[in-house]
């Protein structure tokens, strides 16, 4: 039997209830899981552990981002998947079922690294670059000729969508009508799709926030519909998230203490303050609720790691065994969460600070969900912006706020309470962590 894995981003046994009634009806047929998310309980790192079977240590992915100390450089969502070390899950059922299912195929969708996948149909956002600056939406498909295809018969992937203050079930809509096209096309054995809206209410507005509940109604009726498309056709379903969110009231502001240390190198750019990573003593590269603590200068590293355990918001300090990983990884308390902010003045903060930049800031923002409460007409400013863009005059969408407190929910801790867990929904396989999940699967297409 095929099989389908849908990938319900944020999901927890604490949202199962009345507001999800297709989902907690397919929990009550075949039993729900919850299990304990992988360290860090962040996407990458939780979606890589699933497709490899192994920890951070073994796969690499330490977190949603890190510095390459090679290079100098942070290198945060990067697409390739070349970047995830150990043989993936698809190329294992390949070589096991080579002999009894030669035709076996495997669709990744929108699951991260995505780019120049073993995997035989992937699609994945990935803007266009024009070499004058501007950016445009789009995806990138294999094979390379679905990408047009997509696009013709469900119109343009809605980009603003799927990440910024206009996030939203658009985009998990629209992956989940691919799914449908790639199951019509191809009819993959194996089908892994990510849904990712409920990440942004549960971030934004917080897990216990009153506007969640028809969030949770939206995507259930997604996830419901593909459920009993793919039953319909005789495909076994499987649900399954990579992490739940804490509510959150403390932003933690690793870098702006190192710089009071005089650890951090900055950059004076036409006004203008970058962090100068290489030429720091020591720095933070901030993921939700955990931080990667870069040593350049071992001389202070005692004095780094006792700041650490001084600084008020953090829970723990641990080390992780992978060339990728910081010399420390800093762990927050349940309720705080870490900004990648290191200026003092809101006035020089660098220009990206204000904008989606997902790649050149030095730590993961989820203030991008926001529009800045302080600019008096957003919509007429980014109106103005649409229509310079159209012009072909290039300016900056600075549109998001600098303020971390609007920040209501995070993740990245592998300790939370039970209802706080992610949950493995649709198998009998016992799954305490995430790695079991790898087993789950490749259990269902044992003889």
């Amino acid at each position: 039997m095929r099989l389908a894995v849908l990938n319900i981003v944020g999901l927890s046994k604490s949202l199962i209830g009345e507001n999800c009634p297709g989902i907690r009806s397919f929990a009550e047929k075949h039993g729900v899981q919850s299990y304990t998310p992988a360290f860090p309980a962040l996407t990458t790192t939780g979606q890589s552990s699933i497709i490899t079977g192994s920890k951070p240590e073994q796969h690499g992915i330490v977190a949603n981002g890190w510095y390459d100390r090679e290079n100098a450089e942070v290198r945060f969502w990067k697409q390739s998947n070349h970047i995830v070390q150990g043989e993936k899950i698809w190329d294992t059922l390949r070589g096991q079922l080579r002999e009894t299912m030669p035709e076996f195929t495997c669709a990744k969708l929108f699951w991260w690294y995505n780019m120049y996948s073993s995997a035989d149909y992937t699609i994945t956002p990935r803007p266009l670059y024009p070499a004058d600056g501007s950016k445009f939406f789009d995806i990138h498909t294999q094979p390379m000729m679905m990408r047009d295809e997509l696009k013709a018969n469900l119109g343009p992937f809605p980009f603003p969508a799927f990440w910024g203050p206009a996030a939203g079930i658009a985009s998990s809509e629209w992956i989940a009508s691919s799914a449908k096209w790639v199951e019509e096309k191809h009819q993959p054995t194996l089908s892994l799709t990510y849904l990712p809206h409920l990440d942004y209410c549960l971030q934004k507005d917080g897990p216990d926030s009153p506007l969640v509940a028809d969030q949770v109604r939206a995507i259930d009726h997604v996830v419901t519909d593909l459920i009993d498309y793919y039953e319909s056709r005789g495909i076994r379903v499987m649900l399954l998230s990579e992490y739940g969110i804490s509510a959150v009231h403390q932003p933690i502001h690793l870098n702006r203490l190192f710089r009071q240390k005089g650890w951090l190198s900055i950059k004076n750019e036409l006004g203008r303050e970058t962090l100068d990573c290489g030429g720091c003593k020591a720095f933070a590269i901030a993921d939700h609720q955990i931080a990667h603590i870069y040593i350049n200068d071992k001389a202070i590293t005692r004095e780094v790691r006792d700041l650490l355990e001084k600084t008020v918001g953090i829970d723990e300090i641990r080390l992780q065994n992978h060339p990728r990983s910081g010399d420390f990884i800093a762990i927050a308390k349940p309720d705080a969460w870490f900004t990648y902010y290191y200026w003092i003045d809101d006035q020089v903060a660098p220009d990206f600070a204000r904008t989606i930049d997902i790649h050149r800031k030095p730590g993961y923002d989820p203030c991008e969900l926001f529009v800045d409460p302080e600019i008096k007409f957003p919509k007429a400013k980014i109106a103005k912006f649409l229509v310079k863009k159209k012009l072909g005059i290039r300016g900056l969408l600075d549109v998001i706020p600098l303020d971390a407190t609007l920040v209501k929910g995070s993740h990245g801790r592998d300790i939370v309470p039970d209802e706080e867990k992610p949950v493995f929904i649709g198998s009998s396989e016992k799954v305490e962590h995430a790695e079991d999940i790898h087993s789950a699967i490749l259990k269902h297409f044992s003889p």
